[in-house]
């Protein structure tokens, strides 16, 4: 009876290491979150201009992201785009909050709660263009207020994420019409 209680309580134990560590978002080795972050600026509608081939977004152009301030404080996050293989519109609705302090851009965004992923701005030009890193070198977006970006921002952009260690020959260009 003593090892079934203590089976029970080390694996308790193993699935709140796993809940807590699913709620901690990260931020990969080498990237740092833009300081001086102004919530109020980054709000409204961003272009997705690139990211990696994730199976939520898979089969996804003319993807948008609007951020909105809640009542409570935490911001709304809406993504949306046109699939092309179903040939509709899908989105999903989550929510973003600070990871520390709101003048630093490191947030957690979750669209299933309890688990959260870091959603770290690591380069932002004049709140028109940023370079958003996810938890790990398998997350990242290049974001943009139009349905293009410049060629120097872009180059630039590419050039932080590879010095990080993203493989950003896998990017994916996001059709845009």
């Amino acid at each position: 009876m003593k090892f079934h209680k203590i089976s029970a309580a080390l694996g308790l134990g193993l699935l709140g290491l796993f809940v807590l560590s699913a709620c901690t978002p990260k931020i990969p080795d080498g990237a740092t979150a833009v300081t001086g972050f102004s919530s109020e600026k980054y709000l409204g509608k961003w272009y997705e201009i690139a990211r990696f081939d994730y199976r939520f977004e898979r089969n996804l152009k003319n993807v948008t992201a609007e951020y909105a301030l809640n009542e409570n404080g935490t911001i709304k996050v809406l993504n949306k785009g046109y699939n092309t293989e179903k040939n509709k519109w899908a989105e999903a609705e989550g929510e973003a909050r600070f990871v520390q302090d709101k003048t630093v851009a490191r947030l957690k965004v979750s669209f299933f709660k309890p688990f959260w992923a870091g959603y770290n701005v690591i380069d932002l030009e004049d709140y028109r263009y940023a370079l958003v890193a996810g938890d790990d070198l398998d997350y990242l977006w290049i974001l943009s207020r139009e349905k293009t970006i410049p060629e120097n921002i872009k180059q630039r952009f590419l050039k932080k994420a590879k010095a990080i260690g993203y493989k950003t020959e896998n990017l994916i260009w996001v059709e845009q019409d």
